[in-house]
């Protein structure tokens, strides 16, 4: 072996990278690659607390009739109750005939609050999929490998109840933790050896540190599971096309990965349902418009 070739090189070419790839062909929720030279296929989701002043059936409604193909469920975050709501009344059994109904694919379940646990059961049995959350409080650069390492094992029996149910743990890069930086996405990769174990990017975060988002995405490689299509800025702004930041660059950096999970226009805030569904649907034409670009 090539002494030159370190260990993340490894991985993507043997372990993880090739694990992950089994990933999208064993779980739909991070299927469609397509075959090798095929032209990447960009698939959409939103989040359903962006519209939290409604029903978990009124939001898939909403974002059914804006031409998502999917959905990512909140659990009990600044007051939305869309999983509980599903845990609650509806049962796996119930959610995927909601899902059907609205033509929609469960794109994931994001479970910052509740954690992942609580769940994990209800999203086995609605047939597996992605479940998000943070990563663990922030360190010194001089702790990041062994606080690293530390969270590892801690994550460890979550990644086992992910193979139980069929699913797959994402961890979100969020500012002011663990995971908060070009060099922790590279030292995660590193030390990864499960292919239930990836990342939720949140180019957001990465903004207010001035990294560069599509080299986060490329570091992430076949370990990104989902993706935030999110800037800074302010209110509506964060949306795709609404503020200021061009995305093409990152649509070509997800292209370049061939990443397999849904891009999901995202923003914190609540505007009234109307005003939210005028503004993704911005979002949409504006992300479709530059997929557009990257394929031609």
């Amino acid at each position: 072996m090539n002494n030159n070739v370190n260990r993340r090189d490894v991985l993507k070419l043997m372990g993880v990278g090739a694990a992950a790839g089994l990933t999208a062909a064993s779980c739909g929720n991070l299927a469609g690659t397509g075959r090798p030279g095929a032209k990447w296929r960009m698939r959409l989701s939103t989040s359903s607390i962006q519209f939290m002043q409604l029903s978990i059936e009124q939001a898939c409604e909403r974002v059914a009739g804006l031409g998502f193909e999917g959905i990512d469920i909140w659990s009990a975050y600044q007051g939305c109750r869309h999983l509980d709501e599903v845990a609650e009344r509806l049962g796996p059994d119930g959610l995927n005939k909601m899902l059907a109904k609205y033509k929609l694919k469960l794109c994931a379940f994001s479970v910052y609050r509740g954690g992942y646990e609580k769940y994990a059961e209800l999203l086995g049995r609605a047939g597996g999929g992605v479940a998000i959350r943070g990563s663990a409080p922030p360190c010194t650069p001089e702790e990041l490998t062994a606080k690293m390492r530390e969270f590892m094992e801690n994550v460890k029996p979550l990644v086992q109840l992910a193979e139980k149910y069929n699913s797959y743990l994402a961890i979100e890069n969020h500012g002011g933790s663990l995971l908060d930086s070009l060099d922790s996405l590279k030292l995660f990769v590193d030390m990864n050896a499960s292919p239930r174990l990836g990342i939720a990017l949140a180019p957001y975060h990465l903004q207010t540190i001035n990294a560069s988002v599509p080299e986060a995405i490329r570091i992430c490689g076949r370990q990104l599971f989902f993706f935030y299509a999110w800037q800074r800025a302010e209110g509506l702004r964060q949306l795709p096309g609404i503020g200021p930041t061009d995305m093409t660059p990152w649509i070509q950096a997800l292209a370049d990965v061939r990443y397999a999970g849904y891009v999901n226009p995202f923003m914190h805030g609540h505007p009234e349902p109307d005003a939210m569904v005028a503004n993704l649907a911005k979002s949409r034409d504006y992300l479709r418009t530059c997929h557009q670009k990257i394929i031609t």
